[in-house]
């Protein structure tokens, strides 16, 4: 029992120092970060001034303004943009060798992944703290208080936990920057099919069928209730729950990914 706590321990502690890690690599290319504040921001604006009148549209929640509705897909939208860094920054240690150099520490294995993830999930708090915080001096509303701001931002945390994971399955499967890269599109063409900018509601056809099975609006819907109805532990839990259901499956592909790569070695 003492070894398995000890073990624990460790494994946790080199999570932590592989973290500070990533988080320092992201800090030195502030360009790559801030696309992810700026375009959503850009988006924000313009969604805003042309779409305002589809509040009064039959089927539309009802809110105050449009920036409130549209806050929780900006985030999604935002998170989206380095979702996969978890992925790329691996792929990179393969390509050069750094991973290598890991497999042959004292470094337990697991954390190797994990410290990537936990790097681009706080940053991907960072994004929601400082989106939110535009949001709301512009205007926007957020009816379940500070409580429901919390769970916005753990919920961009978990979703680019989700992403980062399937993306690190990809990075060791293809130890290729460029293939793992290639996945961006194909995310946002998924939030964008999604209700993160368009209720299901007022839908028709297989769009609307592809986004109310989409996990984004799965995400995106709890979210937005929080914010323009009021809070409700259901929708708490659903927004929590369904980006953290996701972040196990990626994440415990991306290590039996590694355990097989390792194991063929």
């Amino acid at each position: 029992m003492n070894e398995n706590r000890s073990g624990l321990r460790l494994a946790g502690t080199q999570t932590l120092e592989l973290t500070q890690r990533s988080l320092q690599n992201e800090f030195r290319q502030w360009v790559v970060i801030l696309p992810g504040l700026i375009f959503p921001l850009m988006m924000a604006a313009v969604y805003s001034s042309q779409f305002g009148r589809t509040l009064g549209l039959p089927g539309f929640p009802k809110v105050d303004s449009f920036l409130d509705f549209i806050l929780p897909g900006s985030i999604v939208q935002a998170v989206s943009f380095g979702a996969t860094t978890a992925g790329t920054a691996l792929a990179l240690d393969i390509e050069d060798g750094f991973f290598d150099r890991l497999m042959v520490s004292p470094v337990s294995r697991v954390p190797i992944l994990l410290g990537r993830l936990g790097g681009a999930a706080v940053i991907a708090a960072g994004k929601a703290v400082i989106l939110i915080l535009i949001f709301l001096a512009c205007g926007a509303r957020i009816r379940s208080g500070l409580s429901g701001a919390v769970i916005i931002i753990l919920t961009a945390s978990l979703l680019v936990l989700a992403i980062g994971g399937l993306a690190q399955s990809m990075a060791i499967k293809t130890r290729s920057q460029e293939a793992v890269g290639a996945t961006f599109p194909l995310i946002f063409v998924t939030i964008f099919m999604s209700s993160a900018f368009f209720p299901t509601a007022l839908m028709d056809g297989w769009y609307r069928a592809l986004a109310e099975n989409n996990p984004i609006t799965w995400t995106v819907d709890p979210v937005r209730r929080l914010v323009i109805e009021g809070w409700s532990t259901t929708d708490a839990l659903q927004a929590l729950g369904v980006p953290l259901l996701l972040s196990v499956a990626t994440i415990s592909l991306a290590i039996r990914s590694l355990q097989r790569m390792l194991r063929s070695a």
